[in-house]
């Protein structure tokens, strides 16, 4: 796990050091010789420290990065290896869970929350993909959506979640107009839902309980065709715990699809479409 290998190297800089501190000539030994081989162990512990501290700042920047977001259309294999182009267009969401916060609702037992998007043409594919905490290297653009208590807890880099995310369409919502009125009482279908994902970076546990899914549409089967609609992305934590602390959602697609609109509740869809 992360944290207990950083723990190790911190671990063992402080014990060279510390060794370092205690170092003593010998009382026999030669005092020219004596300290030289001083000199020689304190370059070599600087040395050692030095190199350990950077080690473990490339651990937590590498815990931290977060990769270009590959489509599976036009995905070829290279020498063994999977070349994606990534999505030409990319939403990126966001959002924080206060400890505590009540869900939006109670699904299976687990506490479910819930971002709407409103998709206004058909879709070839469509990729979603959460990380918990969201990255301390990626800071929102004025073209993100950003929730008011990410703004206030941006900063919180203790809690975090082990993912869990679904896709669902509302059944007969083709206006965008209608979706304050008729989202609450609709009748949701399951398209797909993904847990961990290799693809994703570690979080700072050092598990990958990040999460990806890529959902081509397949127009012989209305329940897995992406058509104009209402859709919303569920979220939860699979295994244990609480759903605590930020996130950061990105929902990509290979083509341009003009008039997206993510938001927290239904009801203000059609508001974060005008804008």
């Amino acid at each position: 796990m992360f944290i207990k290998r950083l723990l190790k190297i911190l671990l063992l800089a402080f014990k060279l050091l510390k060794l370092h501190q205690q170092y003593k000539v010998p009382k026999k030994a030669n005092r020219k010789t004596s300290q030289v081989g001083k000199s020689n162990t304190k370059e070599m512990t600087k040395n050692v420290l030095a190199g350990l501290v950077c080690l473990a700042v490339g651990f937590t920047t590498a815990a931290q990065k977060l990769d270009k977001f590959g489509a599976d259309m036009a995905k070829k294999s290279v020498m063994g290896k999977e070349i994606r182009v990534p999505y030409t267009d990319l939403i990126s969401y966001y959002g924080y869970v206060k400890p505590g916060a009540a869900p939006d609702e109670v699904k299976g037992g687990k506490k479910m929350y819930y971002m709407y998007v409103w998709i206004p043409v058909a879709a070839p594919e469509i990729g979603i993909r959460m990380i918990s905490p969201a990255p301390s290297s990626m800071k929102p653009t004025d073209k993100d959506y950003v929730t008011e208590d990410y703004n206030v807890n941006m900063t919180d880099d203790k809690n975090f979640f082990d993912t869990w995310v679904s896709l669902e369409r509302a059944d007969g919502i083709t206006k965008i107009d209608d979706v304050a009125a008729k989202a609450k009482t609709a009748k949701w279908t399951l398209i797909d839902n993904n847990d961990d994902s290799s693809d994703m970076p570690m979080q700072p546990s050092g598990s990958k309980y990040n999460s990806l899914m890529r959902i081509t549409s397949d127009t012989s089967n209305p329940t897995k065709a992406l058509v104009m609609g209402l859709y919303r992305i569920g979220f939860t934590t699979y295994k244990r715990g609480e759903v605590q602390g930020s996130f950061l959602a990105q929902i990509g697609a290979p083509v341009k699809l003009p008039g997206v609109a993510v938001a927290a509740k239904a009801e203000n869809l059609a508001a974060a479409a005008k804008k």
